[in-house]
């Protein structure tokens, strides 16, 4: 009896934890377009608490034959939606009316709930995301956005957990309880198990936001390396395919010796290995020349450096996924590391180096990039 709230519902789970105002002006308009096929059962319930089930089937049967003719004329198509509905009416209704026995119309719920249960399965369950693209078709620029088609995927998984359990509540009140309490489990639980999953949720998120709200963000970036979003050190650190931008300078002295730091033990990523003289994050805002300035003068107290660029590549792990931006400068003056930021630095010769390549000492970023630097050694008038 309480369809209207399972279609309100099941059309707010493909938004839930978007609280962008963008998404939530498709929210409005994809409710919009549901709406008319929910208007046949809203004119049952009316008519059949006042008259009675034969005067409700009859007046929401004659109403949905007319919508259905008005948007054929209209709009020149079908909406299967009221067709749907509009069938399943006559069906369960002619049912119980012929067989003088109400148990089908109680089933009718059940029935639906059964729907949702397969719709939200695939999405949840397997990679047919039948919500999404079921959505696109009234909402043409939905995002493609992987992290949020996973997090919807967490959450159906929950969804389909609680219409699963209000399926079979429905399917036992109908045999074995009241009329009474059928109507509460059929339509005033469903309300309670979602305020009770939706209130969960919000404290989740709560806590969550408190927590990341004094985290360093960073910049997300496409292959080119324009901006697309943003996420913060803890986020990108643990997803890999969250490519955000990273700066690496190569130091080297007038001997052809490389400046290795060693990584500190409290890193994320790597520790206690030794790297490029220095690396770090670009900024939210910050510019790829800025972030290497900014990184140069923190970790080695390095300034007034002439860099070159060096490569620039992907770089993905098990663990983040990065877009490398890589220099070498030479310097002539000491240098000082800075040891709040890193645990050891000094210039190496090459051959030192090539005896450590494989030996799990040096970060696979420093291999990856060290035959390019030998060779971008040999350009520099040393």
């Amino acid at each position: 009896m309480e369809y209207l709230e399972r279609r309100l519902i099941f059309s707010l789970l493909f938004f839930f934890g978007n609280t962008d105002t963008a998404m939530n002006s498709q929210l409005i308009q994809l409710l919009k377009k549901l709406l008319p096929g929910l208007l046949p059962l809203i004119i049952f319930i009316i008519v059949d608490e006042v008259w009675g089930t034969r005067a409700g089937l009859i007046v929401a049967i004659i109403f949905g034959f007319t919508e259905l003719i008005v948007i054929l004329l209209k709009e020149r198509r079908l909406d299967w939606f009221i067709i749907f509905d509009t069938a399943l009416l006559m069906m369960l209704g002619a049912v119980s009316l012929l067989s003088d026995n109400d148990i089908f119309f109680k089933l009718k719920p059940a029935f639906i709930n059964v729907i949702f249960c397969v719709i939200i399965g695939l999405s949840a369950f397997s990679n047919s995301n039948l919500i999404m693209l079921y959505s696109k078709r009234y909402l043409k620029d939905l995002p493609d956005d992987p992290n949020l088609q996973k997090e919807m995927r967490r959450t159906f998984r929950s969804i389909f957990w609680i219409f699963f359990l209000h399926t079979v509540l429905i399917v036992y009140s109908a045999f074995y309880l009241s009329k009474p309490a059928w109507a509460f489990i059929s339509g005033g639980l469903l309300y309670i198990l979602f305020i009770l999953f939706f209130g969960w949720q919000f404290l989740n998120r709560w806590i969550h936001d408190r927590k990341m709200r004094d985290e360093e963000w960073f910049p997300l970036v496409n292959d080119e390396g324009a901006v697309i979003g943003k996420a913060t050190r803890s986020q990108v650190h643990s997803t890999p395919g969250m490519l955000h931008p990273v700066v690496h300078l190569h130091v080297i002295n007038r001997k052809s010796e490389i400046y290795l730091q060693k990584r500190a033990a409290n890193k994320d990523i790597q520790p206690g290995k030794w790297d490029s003289s220095v690396g770090g994050h670009v900024g939210i805002d910050e510019t790829i020349e800025h972030a290497l300035v900014r990184e140069a003068q923190e970790e080695l107290n390095l300034t007034g450096f002439d860099p070159a660029p060096l490569c620039k590549y992907r770089w993905d792990s098990e663990l983040e996924s990065e877009l490398v931006f890589s220099f070498i400068a030479l310097v002539e003056h000491p240098i000082s590391h800075n040891p709040s930021e890193i645990a050891d630095g000094r210039f190496w010769k090459i051959s030192d180096i090539d005896l450590l390549i494989g030996k799990n000492i040096l970060t696979p970023n420093f291999e990856n990039e060290y035959n390019l630097l030998k060779q971008a050694i040999l350009s520099f008038h040393l």
